[in-house]
């Protein structure tokens, strides 16, 4: 079975959530989260980006404590479990820590606003081992445009392109995802080596804006870079997405309370995990308003099928050499069936193989276009940051 290097995991966000930032337990199965060690490698997992997510309307200040906290969870959580995982900071890292059996561990920052607007701040956490910066999230930074909102400064400033530059030059990957197609089109002019997308659908396939549409990825092939297919259903199911547009535009014509995102402190030093308040989203089905329209309106299911067709189309226009997965688990509650938590991956890779796709591809769009656009990454770097090993 082809090994699995999965572009974007939200479990650091899922365990500040709910257990305060507690690394401890994952050797076990975890109900209640999509990833644990156990699925991990039963899913074929041996490489993970490691989201450091926090929220963009956090203060930037705020966001990059919030940042270095989450990163110091994923060095905890390799630390506490050293013969499963290990940390990589280069390509040739993440296929040693796989040859030896362990999963290799790199990190993504998933949003610009966690840079506070300083290239210092990008280089330092390029030496704590982030591989790549998510431009932006949900937000608008002052430099970068987001998907989630109509562009303001024409997809990158004179200050989001330097930073682009700079991360090219230290061996940073620019990551798409998040991103309004006006940027990523300044990203590609601004960049000579590969840039990512790191949890994207087809935007041909699934018409929502956190897709790729064809005039980008016609483009990556030029570029060298890699799109990580994801599998969050209302990016890979049309009935999914309108499902939720609907579910959110009823929430509010009732007058419902905006649904908060949990984001409960790290512990204090010397303070327990479980004293510190765990978080909890609202049920909407436990909302009395809300159930019959929930009864009426039933959810649709996303499938395989629909992921399969976004890698389909993906290979079709951007060629095989420039796809890859990024599944998003415990970043979304909504999964396809099939693919309900990370042991999911082979039935994805079947899906594909009864489609056709040989060994050869299926290695390509497991591991093998991710590891090649990191190794393009660093050697084009001048002055990459990554720790040097003795």
């Amino acid at each position: 079975m082809a090994l699995i290097i999965d572009g974007h995991n939200d479990l650091p966000m899922r365990l500040r959530a709910v257990s305060g930032s507690s690394v401890t337990g994952l050797d076990q199965p975890r109900p209640g989260l999509h990833t644990d060690l156990p699925r991990l490698r039963a899913g074929g997992v041996g490489g993970q980006f490691w989201s450091v997510y926090v929220p963009s309307d956090l203060p930037e200040p705020v966001a990059l404590a919030a940042t270095l906290e989450q990163i110091d969870l994923v060095h905890r959580m390799v630390a506490l479990y050293p013969g499963e995982l290990e940390i990589a900071y280069t390509a040739a890292d993440v296929s040693r820590i796989m040859a030896a059996g362990r999963i290799a561990s790199l990190i993504g920052v998933e949003g610009g606003h966690c840079l506070a607007g300083s290239t210092g701040v990008l280089r330092s956490l390029a030496r704590l081992g982030v591989r790549y910066v998510t431009l932006t999230h949900n937000h608008h930074t002052a430099w970068a445009d987001s998907a989630a909102s109509p562009p303001q400064v024409g997809g990158l400033s004179a200050e989001g392109r330097a930073i682009v530059r700079e991360m090219q030059r230290i061996g940073v990957l620019v990551d798409l995802s998040h991103v309004a197609p006006v940027t990523m089109h300044a990203a590609l002019d601004e960049a000579d080596a590969p840039v990512i997308f790191s949890h994207s659908g087809a935007r041909a396939v699934t018409d929502h804006v956190r897709n790729v549409p064809d005039d980008v990825l016609t483009r990556l092939p030029a570029n060298g870079g890699v799109v990580q297919l994801t599998f969050v259903s209302s990016f890979v199911s049309a009935a999914a997405r309108d499902w939720a547009a609907a579910a959110d535009a009823e929430w509010e014509r009732l007058g419902l309370s905006p649904v908060a995102e949990p984001w409960p402190r790290c512990p204090r030093p010397g303070e327990p995990s479980s004293s510190v308040p765990v978080a909890t989203s609202p049920d909407p089905a436990a909302e009395p308003a809300f159930r019959a329209w929930l009864a009426a309106h039933p959810k649709p299911v996303a499938t395989v099928a629909q992921v399969a067709d976004h890698v389909d189309h993906a290979r079709e226009v951007a060629g095989v050499d420039h796809v890859g997965l990024g599944g998003d688990f415990d970043g979304t509650p909504e999964v396809p069936a099939g693919l309900s938590d990370v042991s999911g991956y082979p039935a994805l890779l079947g899906e594909l193989a009864a489609r056709g796709w040989s060994e050869p591809d299926l290695l390509k769009l497991a591991s093998g276009n991710i590891l090649r656009a990191m190794r393009d990454a660093e050697e084009q770097a001048s002055d990459p940051l990554w720790p040097t090993r003795p």
